[in-house]
């Protein structure tokens, strides 16, 4: 880590809108209304959080196929199960710091979604 970096996130603003953050989770209907509200009144935290949505929604998507497919063998009984409370503990630690006002990577390449899909909605 470098000098003059510290290791929290960086917290919105005491005067930012926390809306566009809290309503990205809130279903896939929320992402897609969180994307119109960011689009009419852009805000840092509300980009982080709709990227960190956007990579739970495709790893959730892309992770439901794989365990699925394994559901006949022994391991994609287990799997389906690890992996769906593994997305609903992603879901709740975004959840969490987007009402904190954080902007908190979540598990499982939060930082490289934010890398990756940098550009998006801004």
């Amino acid at each position: 880590m470098e000098q003059g970096q510290s290791s929290t996130p960086p917290i919105a603003p005491p005067g930012e809108d926390k809306t566009v953050a809290i309503v990205a989770y809130l279903t896939l209907i929320g992402f897609i209304i969180a994307i119109i509200l960011n689009g009419q009144k852009k805000t840092a935290l509300g980009a982080f959080h709709l990227r960190q949505m956007l990579k739970i929604i495709i790893t959730g998507f892309v992770g439901a196929i794989a365990a699925w497919l394994t559901v006949f063998i022994f391991i994609g009984i287990v799997l389906v199960p690890v992996f769906y409370i593994f997305m609903f503990i992603m879901w709740i630690m975004g959840l969490i710091a987007a009402a904190n006002g954080e902007q908190k990577p979540t598990l499982l390449l939060g930082k490289q979604y934010q890398e990756w899909f940098k550009n998006a909605f801004n």
